[in-house]
């Protein structure tokens, strides 16, 4: 059973990926000049559905408040599937995917910026708290 623990983490992370990927995939949809008008309001219903604060089964309610979540997310998604034309969602998915390359460039590029102000900002208190404490031995 511990052999299967691994496969099953991945699984569940490959699926949260592709998940991930899907709903880039309906941003661009949504943007897309060639999406007809009733999909783009059906993915906005589907979307304000899961934010909205006004549910028709709370969300805060243990296994059925997310229950219609999902069901509203899987006929969301199957259905702006189903809407939009074959070309228009191939050329999302193109996009989706070009999208994701440049974020992992950009976040290479933002850890580097991270860590340069990181180690500037620790700099910054080690020198400020060292004065202080200098400043308060030489005062006492």
């Amino acid at each position: 059973m511990a052999l299967r623990e691994p496969n099953l983490l991945t699984n569940w992370k490959q699926q949260a990926l592709r998940l991930h990927k899907e709903a880039h995939v309906f941003y661009f949809v949504f943007k897309h000049p060639r999406t007809r008008w009733y999909t783009k309001c059906l993915a906005a219903f589907t979307a304000g559905y899961l934010l909205s604060p006004i549910q028709l089964i709370p969300s805060f309610i243990p296994v059925i408040g997310f229950l219609d979540d999902i069901l509203v997310l899987f006929l969301g998604a199957k259905l702006v599937k189903k809407l939009t034309p074959a070309d228009v969602l191939n050329e999302c998915r193109e996009r989706a995917e070009a999208a994701e390359a440049r974020r992992k460039e950009e976040v290479r590029s933002g850890f580097a910026r991270f860590a340069f102000v990181a180690i500037a900002a620790l700099w910054l208190v080690a020198v400020v708290t060292a004065s202080t404490l200098v400043a308060a031995y030489i005062y006492h």
